[in-house]
């Protein structure tokens, strides 16, 4: 987990928080093994496919949460203009995020965007 996330959720009893922050970590660590080793093994591919389900679930719920947050980020160098969290989930399979530096660069955003809002949440 992103220490800085670690010390924002000290504290935090809402388990629907805790459990969303853990299959996104889940992801982001997903999506940078696949582009670190620039291919996906079967078992990445099927933990991919988990994540991403339960997480497609999940974000309709999260979405309104967290659209004032990532606005406020950066993909790359530039202002987020679109959703970074609907954009990773979007990949369809593991092997989207082979060589696919666009997704590195967005996953900065979705995790500002996360710690913004429990920082103003829960106050960290």
């Amino acid at each position: 987990m992103n220490p800085y996330t670690r010390a924002l959720l000290k504290g935090v009893q809402d388990r629907a928080v805790i459990e969303f922050v853990s299959y996104w970590d889940r992801l982001e660590a997903l999506v940078i093994e696949v582009f670190r080793n620039k291919q996906a093994s079967p078992q990445v591919q099927a933990e991919h496919r988990e994540l991403r389900a339960w997480l497609s679930r999940a974000y309709p719920d999260w979405q309104p949460r967290l659209a004032p947050y990532w606005p406020n980020t950066r993909i790359g160098r530039e202002p987020a203009t679109y959703d970074p969290f609907a954009a990773l989930l979007n990949v369809e399979a593991a092997e989207g995020f082979v060589k696919n530096w666009r997704m590195m660069q967005t996953l900065p955003a979705a995790r500002e965007a996360l710690n913004q809002y429990l920082l103003d949440v829960y106050g960290g």
